[in-house]
């Protein structure tokens, strides 16, 4: 099932479990990284090309933190439109790969599971698999969250 409602628009009743979209893609710019991770996640292998080349990265990465607001800022671009009401959480959060100064980091998203909610009959739960690609197709973020969806209002 694949529904003509744009994605932004949908309704927890227009998800089907096995649906995945492709969306936004970033390339990622040494400054913004060493900027990103001065500011939240000052380790040497992000923040100091000289430290970062004696490590085991061989050179400077990306804070993880900084890919997951990338993949972020894609999905709420892409994919979370007025009917996302948060997250109820995350099972699963990895970082196989380390992200590198030039990458082009493209979101993928796939619905897992759906359920609804016992207590709320105007919202459901998506199970959703949240990955950043690089250009070698290496997944470089994972990330496994329960979005809350709206349900469509249903009327007497």
């Amino acid at each position: 099932m694949t529904s003509d409602v744009p994605l932004k628009d949908r309704y927890y009743e227009d998800f089907a479990v096995g649906e995945s979209f492709t969306l936004g893609s970033v390339e990622m710019v040494e400054d913004e990284m060493i900027a990103f991770a001065t500011q939240f996640d000052p380790q040497r292998f992000h923040v100091d090309r000289e430290a970062a080349a004696q490590t085991m990265y061989g050179g400077l990465i990306a804070s993880g933190w900084h890919t997951g607001s990338l993949m972020m800022r894609l999905s709420a671009e892409g994919f979370l439109g007025e009917n996302c009401l948060g997250a109820a959480g995350a099972s699963e959060l990895s970082w196989p790969a380390p992200v590198r100064a030039g990458d082009t980091l493209t979101l993928r998203i796939e619905v897992l599971s759906m359920r609804e909610s016992n207590s709320r009959p105007d919202l459901g739960f998506l199970e959703l698999t949240n990955e950043l690609i690089n250009q070698n197709n290496e997944v470089v973020i994972r990330i496994l969250p329960t979005m809350l969806i709206a349900k469509r209002q249903v009327s007497d």
